[in-house]
Protein backbone atom coordinates (compact mmCIF):
# COMPACT_ATOMS: atom_id res chain seq x y z
CA UNK A 1 0.00 0.00 0.00
CA UNK A 2 1.43 3.48 -0.56
CA UNK A 3 1.92 6.35 1.89
CA UNK A 4 -0.61 9.18 1.83
CA UNK A 5 2.92 11.65 1.54
CA UNK A 6 4.00 9.49 -1.70
CA UNK A 7 0.38 9.40 -2.75
CA UNK A 8 0.38 13.30 -2.71
CA UNK A 9 3.70 14.02 -4.36
CA UNK A 10 2.52 11.36 -7.13
CA UNK A 11 -0.36 13.99 -7.47
CA UNK A 12 1.57 16.78 -7.69
CA UNK A 13 3.91 15.65 -10.35
CA UNK A 14 1.04 14.02 -12.61
CA UNK A 15 -0.71 17.58 -12.13
CA UNK A 16 2.70 19.24 -13.71
CA UNK A 17 3.51 16.77 -15.95
CA UNK A 18 0.09 17.42 -17.68
CA UNK A 19 0.43 21.05 -17.27
CA UNK A 20 2.90 21.04 -19.44
CA UNK A 21 2.38 22.19 -22.71
CA UNK A 22 -1.10 23.35 -21.87
CA UNK A 23 -1.42 27.09 -21.44
CA UNK A 24 -5.27 26.97 -21.03
CA UNK A 25 -7.99 24.53 -19.75
CA UNK A 26 -10.56 24.59 -22.19
CA UNK A 27 -14.21 24.82 -20.29
CA UNK A 28 -17.21 24.08 -22.27
CA UNK A 29 -19.33 26.85 -22.54
CA UNK A 30 -23.07 27.28 -22.99
CA UNK A 31 -24.45 28.67 -26.59
CA UNK A 32 -25.32 32.01 -25.91
CA UNK A 33 -27.50 32.19 -28.91
CA UNK A 34 -30.02 29.51 -27.51
CA UNK A 35 -32.50 30.47 -25.40
CA UNK A 36 -33.50 28.40 -21.79
CA UNK A 37 -35.96 25.46 -22.04
CA UNK A 38 -39.75 27.07 -22.08
CA UNK A 39 -38.13 30.30 -23.54
CA UNK A 40 -38.05 31.81 -27.23
CA UNK A 41 -35.81 34.27 -28.56
CA UNK A 42 -36.92 38.06 -30.61
CA UNK A 43 -34.97 40.97 -31.52
CA UNK A 44 -35.54 44.30 -32.09
CA UNK A 45 -35.34 46.86 -35.25
CA UNK A 46 -32.11 48.02 -33.22
CA UNK A 47 -31.21 44.92 -32.82
CA UNK A 48 -31.73 44.46 -29.26
CA UNK A 49 -32.02 40.88 -27.62
CA UNK A 50 -34.95 39.58 -26.26
CA UNK A 51 -35.59 36.13 -24.29
CA UNK A 52 -39.04 35.58 -23.44
CA UNK A 53 -41.22 32.94 -22.08
CA UNK A 54 -43.79 30.80 -24.52
CA UNK A 55 -46.07 31.87 -22.68
CA UNK A 56 -46.38 35.36 -23.61
CA UNK A 57 -46.95 33.85 -26.85
CA UNK A 58 -50.43 33.34 -26.32
CA UNK A 59 -51.32 37.00 -25.51
CA UNK A 60 -52.81 39.70 -28.03
CA UNK A 61 -49.70 41.88 -27.99
CA UNK A 62 -47.29 39.50 -29.16
CA UNK A 63 -50.00 37.76 -31.78
CA UNK A 64 -49.72 41.47 -33.38
CA UNK A 65 -45.99 41.79 -33.21
CA UNK A 66 -45.41 38.52 -35.02
CA UNK A 67 -47.91 39.89 -37.36
CA UNK A 68 -46.79 42.85 -38.50
CA UNK A 69 -43.43 41.22 -38.38
CA UNK A 70 -44.85 38.77 -40.95
CA UNK A 71 -45.61 41.54 -42.91
CA UNK A 72 -42.87 43.47 -42.52
CA UNK A 73 -40.29 40.99 -42.85
CA UNK A 74 -41.77 37.66 -44.25
CA UNK A 75 -41.73 35.09 -42.45
CA UNK A 76 -37.74 34.20 -41.19
CA UNK A 77 -35.80 30.35 -42.54
CA UNK A 78 -32.86 30.54 -41.26
CA UNK A 79 -32.22 33.59 -39.55
CA UNK A 80 -33.71 34.93 -36.16
CA UNK A 81 -37.39 36.51 -35.47
CA UNK A 82 -37.34 40.36 -35.70
CA UNK A 83 -40.42 42.13 -34.35
CA UNK A 84 -41.11 45.78 -36.11
CA UNK A 85 -40.40 48.18 -32.95
CA UNK A 86 -37.17 49.06 -31.08
CA UNK A 87 -36.01 48.15 -27.78
CA UNK A 88 -38.03 50.39 -25.74
CA UNK A 89 -40.91 49.22 -26.98
CA UNK A 90 -40.62 45.84 -26.81
CA UNK A 91 -39.10 46.31 -23.09
CA UNK A 92 -42.37 47.69 -22.29
CA UNK A 93 -44.46 44.92 -24.21
CA UNK A 94 -42.64 42.92 -22.32
CA UNK A 95 -43.30 44.71 -19.08
CA UNK A 96 -46.86 44.98 -19.45
CA UNK A 97 -47.39 41.19 -19.97
CA UNK A 98 -45.18 40.61 -16.91
CA UNK A 99 -47.41 42.81 -14.68
CA UNK A 100 -51.06 41.79 -16.61
CA UNK A 101 -51.67 44.51 -17.19
CA UNK A 102 -55.47 45.45 -17.52
CA UNK A 103 -57.34 44.59 -20.98
CA UNK A 104 -57.68 48.25 -21.25
CA UNK A 105 -54.19 48.86 -21.97
CA UNK A 106 -53.58 45.91 -23.96
CA UNK A 107 -56.47 47.55 -26.23
CA UNK A 108 -54.26 50.77 -26.69
CA UNK A 109 -50.57 48.73 -27.03
CA UNK A 110 -52.87 46.85 -29.89
CA UNK A 111 -53.88 50.45 -31.53
CA UNK A 112 -50.58 51.75 -31.27
CA UNK A 113 -48.97 48.98 -32.49
CA UNK A 114 -51.52 48.54 -35.01
CA UNK A 115 -50.99 52.19 -36.47
CA UNK A 116 -47.53 51.69 -37.83
CA UNK A 117 -46.77 54.73 -36.44
CA UNK A 118 -44.18 53.53 -33.83
CA UNK A 119 -41.86 51.21 -35.61
CA UNK A 120 -39.00 52.26 -34.51
CA UNK A 121 -37.50 55.55 -32.66
CA UNK A 122 -34.52 55.00 -34.26
CA UNK A 123 -36.05 54.66 -38.24
CA UNK A 124 -38.48 57.84 -37.49
CA UNK A 125 -36.29 59.67 -35.38
CA UNK A 126 -39.70 60.65 -33.20
CA UNK A 127 -41.06 59.58 -30.03
CA UNK A 128 -44.37 57.30 -30.27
Amino acid sequence: MISSKKLVALARKWKTMAGIGRRTIAIPSINPKLAKAGHFVVYSLDEGRFVVPLAYLRTNVFKELFRLSEEEFGLPRDGPITLPCDAAVLEYVISMVQRHDSDMLEKALLVLLGSQQCYSTIASQELC
